[in-house]
């Protein structure tokens, strides 16, 4: 079995020294000791630290890494773990859904004020008017209430 000393660990991982010490505070992975008390790090913990910027990286907390990782103990087949995946990637998704959704709402209202501004390209000081009538946007428009209400030069 390989041993990597910290610094061998960082370069491999492409975390900082002090990354990896946190982690290991945070019962994420767990370093072995010399007999001078230098940390060492395997194999396994490589695999450990690349699925932790994995899981990181598609929004997982620390602390629902380690519960993933806390089942490798009493799951031996694996299941219990590809079932708590599954789970929290589900739920994962369902939240960047939603915030794609909301996301999009700011997109769509962004380019309603653009074509606002640009309809009223000549002169800007007030509400484009007459086209109100005729805006895709009028259902949005703060200043078009309903269909024949006259705009409102606020």
């Amino acid at each position: 079995m390989r041993r990597y000393r910290i610094g061998e660990m960082a370069s491999l991982s492409s975390l900082s020294e002090r990354t990896i010490r946190y982690y290991e505070e945070q019962g994420l992975i767990k370093a072995g000791r010399s007999e001078g008390g230098q940390r060492w790090y395997t194999d396994e913990d490589l695999v450990y630290l690349r699925r932790i910027i994995e899981l990181k990286g598609l929004g997982f907390s620390l602390v629902e890494i380690r519960r993933i990782f806390e089942l490798k103990d009493s799951d031996r087949s694996g299941n219990l773990r590809r079932k708590a995946l599954l789970s929290e990637y589900r739920k994962k998704l369902d939240e960047d859904l939603g915030k794609l959704e909301a996301l999009q709402k700011h997109i769509d209202e962004l380019e309603w004020h653009i074509h606002q501004l640009e309809k009223a390209e000549d002169g800007f000081t007030e509400c484009p008017g007459a086209l109100c009538a005729s805006c895709q946007y009028r259902t949005r428009c703060t200043f078009f209430r309903s269909e024949g209400e006259k705009p409102s030069a606020d």
